[in-house]
């Protein structure tokens, strides 16, 4: 038996913006198989994690990984924004992070 997921994939679309503004504090993310905003509200308060690779060692791993939480949909195509603890840097842009699924809400 192969290993089971416990986890989304989304990708990173970028910052909250307007056309000049941009809210860094806030991230857009695309979940994958979520075409609307209904489905969406499932992920509402699930756990991100955009996981990375650094160049230094910290306490024997090069990975890395910045949390943050699923607050609201964006639009009517199933997009979501969610913060992190920390703001996601530009790097982040397209790249691939996991929705977990958890906290339940069922």
């Amino acid at each position: 038996m192969g290993s089971t997921r416990l986890y989304s994939k989304g990708r990173v679309l970028g910052h909250k913006r307007a056309k000049r503004n941009s809210s860094p504090n806030t991230s857009l993310i695309q979940i994958e198989g979520v075409a609307n905003k209904e489905e969406a509200q499932f992920y509402l308060g699930k756990r991100v994690a955009y996981v990375y690779k650094a160049k230094r060692e910290i306490q024997g791993s090069k990975i890395r990984v910045i949390w943050g939480r699923v607050t609201r949909p964006h639009g009517n195509s199933g997009v979501v924004k969610s913060k992190f603890t920390s703001n996601l840097p530009p790097r982040a842009f397209g790249a691939s992070v996991r929705i977990m699924l958890y906290p339940s809400n069922i």
